[in-house]
């Protein structure tokens, strides 16, 4: 089941970023991102006319190793960069990873990233926050919606939206392996809950997977 996610990377080591540190826009956004090359990618970045950021400017940042312009919009500058990629940890939210497709264009703020993003399933996004924390990023999820035909699913197993979640993400971080490789109050922190809550979910979500299964009425 596909999932949606808006979140927040905040790293000043991220791609950009400096755009907005040491130049005056206050947000920018980038449309596409191209790897051409191993260690450089190629941005295409929108930034605000009233900004009044120029070639030079940007070509003077240390991350940027090329710049051109490619045209104006009715209020917005059009570049595109070529960006050093030596140590950024880029390649933990790279577009081109299986499974992740970049839904909208990413704003970029002097905190980091927002961006949005469809995963083929939660295993994979959990992959990927775990990859971007452990790579110094610090992930801020803003919101998570699940594939509308989930809906399908639900009248099939009887799972609600948020036990089906609890339960796929026990399973992806090995809560039913033995020895367990994750506690309910690490689960719990991840979804934003109390670990009583979790308890509670896995507790209902399990009942109803069982009485389906066996055909029984649940209770």
């Amino acid at each position: 089941m596909t999932v949606t996610t808006e979140f927040y990377l905040r790293s000043s080591s991220l791609p950009l970023v400096s755009i907005t540190t040491e130049l005056q826009p206050d947000e920018i956004t980038c449309t596409h991102a191209l790897c051409l090359q191993p260690d450089v990618q190629t941005f295409v970045v929108e930034i605000d006319i009233d900004d009044d950021v120029s070639e030079k400017e940007l070509a003077a940042l240390d991350e940027v190793e090329e710049v051109t312009l490619l045209g104006e919009t009715d209020d917005k500058t059009v570049f595109e960069l070529h960006v050093d990629l030596d140590d950024t940890p880029f390649e933990s939210f790279d577009n081109s990873r299986s499974g992740v497709a970049k839904m909208e264009s990413t704003t970029i703020t002097p905190e980091g990233w927002r961006e949005t993003k469809v995963f083929k399933d939660h295993e994979t996004f959990n992959e990927f926050r775990m990859t971007c924390e452990d790579t110094g990023i610090s992930f801020e999820l803003i919101s998570i919606t699940p594939d509308p035909s989930s809906s399908e699913n639900q009248l099939q197993d009887g799972l609600t939206d948020r036990q089906r979640e609890a339960l796929r993400l026990a399973i992806s971080r090995g809560y039913y392996e033995s020895p367990r490789q994750v506690t309910a109050e690490e689960l719990a922190e991840e979804l934003d809950i109390s670990q009583p809550s979790l308890s509670a979910l896995l507790r209902r979500g399990e009942r109803r997977l069982l009485t389906s299964s066996l055909g029984e009425p649940a209770i």
